[in-house]
């Protein structure tokens, strides 16, 4: 009997249908998990795992991407990895989730090579290599992994394993911004800003500013503020708002 059956029978013996009745298209997913779609089995974890629709359980949510990892499903090995990365379901250990990581990369997928350049690119888990983690991303890059474009942006900014090329950084980082990362949309609105074109680079600040987290608000916040009566007031509420509720202080530092 393969890992799969044996798990797929056992999570089917042992863990009963939800007492509360799920929304329709969740308790879809969960009966396709059941039926061996590894998709939603992969699906299924994360509801699991984020607890929205029924009590939150990271290790069944482990499981379920265990089961979709032995049957060769790549993003599956993606999740395993962030689950080891940062201790869901089991304990942490960050050389596993860099070889879940890595298996994920070698069947096809952009998330598991961007968060192995991650941990590449740091240090964690694997030996600190700036020049794989660049050809990680580039990897992800060619899939249309709109975060390792940013990285490959900032790379090439800083000269890091490749020629310094602002003029290419700022292209990276457009198509970054433009495939919906707000890291990508914030460099590339510091750009056009820094090029004199502020109303382009108001119009990526807002599409960053709902996704955003702390170190790039705080960013923004000093560049909107820098613009004065040239930025957009009602942005600049909006950031400092985010950033009192994140950290309890809106008022941006000093650089």
């Amino acid at each position: 009997m393969s890992m799969f059956s044996a798990l797929t029978r056992h999570l089917r013996r042992g863990r009963p249908a939800p007492s509360t009745p799920l929304p329709p298209r969740i308790e879809a997913i969960r009966r396709d998990a059941l039926k061996g779609h590894v998709l939603a089995q992969v699906q299924w974890g994360d509801v699991l795992l984020e607890g929205a629709y029924l009590t939150r359980n990271p290790a069944e949510a482990r499981r379920w991407f265990a089961i979709a990892a032995d049957a060769g499903f790549a993003p599956a090995h993606n999740m395993l990895g962030r689950c080891h990365h940062f201790g869901w379901g089991c304990t942490t250990d960050l050389t596993e989730a860099a070889a879940h990581y890595g298996r994920a990369g070698e069947l096809g997928d952009a998330w598991g090579l961007y968060n192995l350049g991650i941990l590449t690119m740091r240090g964690r888990g694997v030996t600190q290599d700036l020049a794989t983690a660049l050809a990680l991303f580039r990897r992800a890059a060619a899939m249309g992994h709109a975060k390792s474009m940013n990285l490959i942006g900032r790379f090439t900014e800083e000269g890091w394993c490749t020629p310094r090329d602002p003029r290419l950084a700022r292209d990276w980082y457009r198509r970054s911004a433009e495939g919906g990362d707000y890291r990508g949309q914030h460099n590339h609105a510091t750009a056009l800003a820094e090029q004199g074109d502020v109303g382009r680079a108001l119009d990526w600040w807002r599409r960053a500013e709902p996704d955003a987290t702390s170190d790039i608000l705080l960013a923004m916040a000093r560049h909107l503020t820098q613009l004065g009566e040239n930025g957009d007031p009602t942005l600049l509420t909006r950031v400092q708002a985010r950033l009192k509720a994140m950290t309890g202080d809106e008022t941006p530092p000093s650089f």
